[in-house]
């Protein structure tokens, strides 16, 4: 197998490149604890929001069908024509999926979803229907977003494009408390909260991209709207697998005991693990960015292990006392009696991180080897795992705030495992001078 000649850079190089990545990947996961108190704090109380977080997990699962999209236009967008196809692409792929959403916003569709299919009690599922529906211009949004972020990433001005996140970050932290003193409060005021600042970094996006879209040059060879969306596709596919194994998650913790206790207390420990585990996904660029010099270069890995233990340390500060009770009880309005079920939530997530660096690094390799369609593979036996774990659990009659860490910690580590063995036997069966393409 051809390997790459690249000379290895040092961890403290790794981490100098992973750091503003995973920065920027977790800020965009902290508006969502930011609005919690919005939610939390209407009639309600932490209900609202376990019913936001499964619309928000459905709203983004219907966004990953633009889940390769800045991949697609890192690839074609580098020219005038090709920038000018991708975003055409890129608007009528968020138009359809807004409008499929609207769709399932329907009162009699909306009651299949949320309360059959899902099984969430009525009290929280119609904070999840009223906020699924109140997200359809936030979703849109988010697709109008990317053609200018990839603008900036194929001229390298990702600290500019990460400039127009942290504004976001700081509008949403500027607000949330506002509106509490406002007693704007409730599901519905949240999505405001969620949804403005979110216009506002689609704003400075489009006035920061100006210089670099004016850059552009003319090429003859026009790339055509079916050959992006092809590209995109099964990228998206994938995305798509791994927000739906989230809602899957949900609804079995809708089924285990006490699930109007359990699903808030599960959605307030994961929405501070979940913007470190995003960011723990960016140890796939460092892989791409560095890639091994040799086969048995584990380098990478034992970066990802690392970096993914330091994240997956920071959301157990909010259990130390003092901490947790300022955070979960007086910021999220958590009734005292349930914080021990957030602190067991936490807990079982304090790996979570790991796993997915972990993950991350094994599809960096699949996508330096150009198979990704191990990625695919890997992402499928993600649900598969999440399908088996928590029907095993709940059978067995585990809380459902174990039955969410311990579901994510397990599917990652399958999905790695499955990928790294359909790596390892591609490489065997591939011809010499094949293999990695970098």
């Amino acid at each position: 197998m051809k390997m790459v000649s690249a000379k290895t850079p040092d961890r403290p190089n790794y981490t100098r490149f992973f750091a503003p990545l995973a920065l920027q990947a977790a800020s965009q996961g902290l508006t969502y604890p930011l609005v919690a108190m919005v939610a939390s704090r209407g009639p309600g109380g932490p209900l609202n929001l376990a019913g936001l977080a499964q619309s928000n997990t459905l709203m983004y699962m219907l966004g990953t069908f633009g889940f390769g999209l800045v991949t697609a236009g890192m690839v074609f967008g580098r020219t005038r024509e090709g920038y000018r196809q991708f975003r055409t692409v890129t608007l009528g792929l968020g138009l359809l999926v807004t409008l499929f959403q609207g769709l399932l916003c329907m009162p009699q569709v909306a009651y299949l979803l949320f309360g059959r299919l899902i099984g969430l009690p009525p009290s929280i599922e119609h904070p999840a229907a009223m906020t699924f529906l109140a997200t359809i211009p936030l979703q849109f949004l988010f697709f109008t977003r990317i053609p200018f972020q990839v603008a900036m990433y194929n001229a390298r001005a990702t600290g500019k494009a990460s400039l127009a996140t942290l504004l976001r970050i700081l509008l949403t932290a500027i607000l949330s408390p506002l509106f509490c003193l406002a007693d704007a409060v409730g599901p519905l005021w949240a999505v405001v909260c969620l949804t403005f600042p979110v216009g506002l970094e689609v704003a400075a996006s489009a006035w920061l991209a100006r210089p670099y879209l004016a850059r552009l040059a003319a090429l003859a060879t026009v790339p055509t709207k079916k050959e992006i969306f092809l590209f995109n596709l099964p990228l998206s596919i994938g995305g798509c697998l791994l927000s739906l194994s989230s809602i899957l998650l949900g609804a079995f913790i809708a089924r285990a005991a006490s699930p109007e206790r359990m699903l808030p207390a599960y959605y307030l420990a994961l929405g501070l693990a979940t913007p470190v585990a995003y960011g723990a996904t960016r140890v796939l660029e460092v892989v791409i960015a560095f890639p091994p010099a040799f086969e048995a270069d584990r380098r990478t890995f034992k970066f990802a292990v690392a970096a993914g233990a330091v994240l997956g340390l920071l959301p157990l500060l909010f259990i130390l006392p003092g901490l947790s009770d300022l955070y979960y009880v007086r910021l999220q309005n958590l009734d005292p009696v349930n914080l021990p079920i957030v602190k067991v939530a936490a807990l079982a997530l304090a790996l979570y991180p790991v796993c997915v660096a972990v993950r991350a690094q094994g599809e960096g390799l699949a996508s330096l080897a150009g198979k990704p369609m191990t990625v695919i593979a890997g992402q499928a036996m993600f649900m598969a795992t999440i399908l088996l774990t928590g029907s095993v659990l709940l059978t067995l009659g585990i809380d459902g705030n174990l039955i969410g860490g311990t579901g994510l910690c397990f599917a990652s580590l399958a999905s790695t495992a499955t990928l790294r063995l359909l790596l390892r036997w591609i490489r065997k069966a591939d011809p010499p001078g094949t293999g990695l393409i970098r």
